[in-house]
């Protein structure tokens, strides 16, 4: 299996009163940046790198940055830039950018450019993930959501054959047209660098990703066990009207992850971190979230029946951890569980999100080294079972 460390970079110096949804709404778009302190910034940055950096120490197989805008939650508008610093002072481990909203830029060439320099910078260890943007994106960056998918897609489209033909040549698209396509550098992993793509339960994107042309991994953020086991069939039965067995490594999760000692000593120190992630960092105004335009029918049809399954502002940390949003427990409980997740649901990718919320930088080191060296030397051991002829052929 694969496991990459997955980190948001939160901003966690919230206002003592954060807790007044009246007074504070959410914490995205409309969260006034007065409450942002850039010396306290200063010091958050270099502590999250040290901590990404830590992770090829550790032996994970790659390190995970992330684009977000405009919040408390995840304090990467530029995630390129985080990558580049990373080229520079690690060695082995790929370096993942989940993602860069295409259809939130004003050309996509910049990010067919950047992506290729930062592959050639660090010697073919790029990742790239491809994101749409949750709706609150489109507000902060004054775009109509209307257009996310189809811009997304042409995106994509020009994106992919930037790296891969020969140029120059030109583009003729509805949203993006270019005379001279020649982009410098090119990538070094050929065809391209891989393709990953996160989703918040979009059954759409499940079958895109898993189309043969394409086959990219599919990434689930932030869902309970049910909805990610509904979302992963989907691309198991796409991958079955084309003809082709889908590998492990087309399926990933993305979750929060805190393991200590005992089940009660894991509930009493993390319970309180992923209560900040969920309940302050991701409070939403629902109507920011989904805006018109923003998801197909299908989709908005699909998350209407289900939305509940996903509302975590209506549950405890408890509950969340449960139903699998999320996992808290002893180094027993989460090795279960999640070797149960993967055998049950057929995914090869693990993110876990190790530095949660308001995390302080001790707490966080000890919850990375005690899923490191306690955990995941289990989990690769159980897929190795799984799944043989990946094993010999690692």
């Amino acid at each position: 299996m694969q496991c990459h460390l997955f980190h948001l970079m939160p901003y966690p110096y919230l206002p003592p009163d954060f807790d007044d949804m009246e007074k504070y709404p959410t914490s995205w778009v409309t969260f006034s940046n007065k409450h942002y302190d850039p010396v306290k910034g200063v010091e958050l940055y270099n502590r999250y790198l040290d901590e990404l950096e830590y992770g090829e120490e550790l032996g994970f197989d790659g390190i995970c940055v992330n684009e977000h805008h405009q919040n408390s939650y995840g304090t990467m508008p530029a995630p390129n830039i985080m990558a580049a610093a990373l080229t520079r002072r690690t060695k082995r481990v790929k370096i993942l950018v989940l993602g860069n909203g295409l259809p939130l830029r004003d050309h996509p060439l910049r990010v067919a450019e950047e992506i290729a320099m930062l592959d050639v910078m660090s010697g073919g260890r790029i990742i790239s993930g491809f994101v749409r943007g949750v709706g609150v994106e489109y507000f902060s960056m004054g775009l109509n959501p209307t257009y996310s998918r189809e811009r997304f897609h042409e995106a994509h489209d020009l994106i992919i054959r930037a790296w891969t033909e020969p140029g120059p040549f030109d583009f003729e698209g509805k949203h993006y047209r270019v005379r001279y396509v020649n982009v410098w550098p090119r990538p070094l992993q050929k065809p391209h660098p891989p393709i990953w793509v996160p989703s918040f339960g979009s059954r759409d994107t499940g079958i895109w990703c898993a189309h043969p042309s394409r086959k990219y991994a599919f990434l689930s953020t932030y869902l309970p066990d049910q909805t990610v086991k509904a979302l992963f069939d989907v691309c198991f039965e796409t991958a079955r009207q084309h003809n082709y067995e889908l590998s492990p490594y087309q399926l990933g999760r993305l979750m929060p992850i805190y393991v200590a000692e005992t089940d009660e000593q894991a509930r009493r120190e993390g319970n309180q971190h992923i209560g900040w992630l969920f309940h302050r960092g991701l409070r939403y105004i629902y109507e920011m979230l989904f805006p018109p335009g923003y998801l197909t029918p299908a989709a908005a049809l699909f998350m209407a029946k289900s939305y509940h399954e996903v509302d975590w502002t209506k549950l405890s940390v408890d509950q969340m951890n449960e139903a699998g949003y999320c996992i808290v427990g002893s180094v027993e409980t989460v090795r279960r569980r999640l070797a149960n997740s993967m055998k049950e649901m057929g995914w090869g990718i693990l993110m876990p999100l190790l530095q949660i919320g308001d995390m302080p930088a001790d707490r966080t080191l000890k919850n990375m080294k005690l899923f490191a060296t306690e955990v995941l030397p289990y989990l690769r051991a159980e897929f190795n079972k799984l799944h043989p002829a990946m094993a010999k052929s690692a």
